[in-house]
């Protein structure tokens, strides 16, 4: 663990987790809303800070791929695209038949990042799987790139807010379908 991450903000981000909450970290771009991807209910939450359906799907977050197992079923061709170079990209692959509905917004399909961002990665080593990861932001309007204004869009209906700096991306990932390569949605 990088000497700049708080054993103690990290085991109270992953503890709010733990206990269904909400959390607030940074990633690679923005700020992001992150809870346990099987908890409906802080799901829910999510979707209604942000004032969107949960129809659109949500984006699991993962420290490696390891931990993206239970959520998906990627043919190789997906994985391939996964698990290669290319960083800071959101991946369509093929979920799991069990993949929550409020995950996959209902598709055959879920996206998926293996983050890199050092704060975020530790954040998914410390509760052991996948987190929700999506833009600290009201649905439409530009992400929080600080604690800060997290803080400003959210006051405390946010269960925590987990210090530090995003990285240097311009704002959210790219999404790509991994069979086609396709872009789906510019950073």
């Amino acid at each position: 663990m990088p000497a700049a991450i708080s054993f103690l903000h990290l085991r109270r981000a992953a503890q709010a987790i733990d206990e269904g909450g909400v959390i607030a970290y940074p990633t690679e771009g923005v700020f992001g809303l992150g809870c346990d991807p099987g908890d409906f209910t802080a799901v829910e939450r999510i979707c209604t800070l942000k004032r969107r359906g949960a129809s659109t799907g949500l984006i699991l977050l993962a420290a490696d791929r390891t931990q993206l197992d239970d959520w998906i079923e990627p043919s190789p061709e997906e994985d391939r695209a996964l698990t290669g170079t290319q960083a800071f990209v959101t991946w369509i692959v093929t979920a799991a038949p069990d993949c929550p509905a409020w995950i996959t917004g209902g598709r055959a399909t879920c996206a998926v990042r293996i983050t890199r961002h050092p704060v975020a990665v530790a954040l998914c080593l410390a509760v052991g799987q996948p987190i929700v990861s999506t833009s600290a932001n009201r649905h439409g309007h530009p992400a929080a790139r600080s604690a800060l204004g997290v803080r400003r869009l959210f006051g405390d209906r946010v269960d925590y807010i987990m210090p530090g700096a995003t990285g240097r991306a311009p704002g959210p990932s790219p999404i790509r379908d991994a069979r086609s390569g396709s872009l789906l949605r510019a950073g």
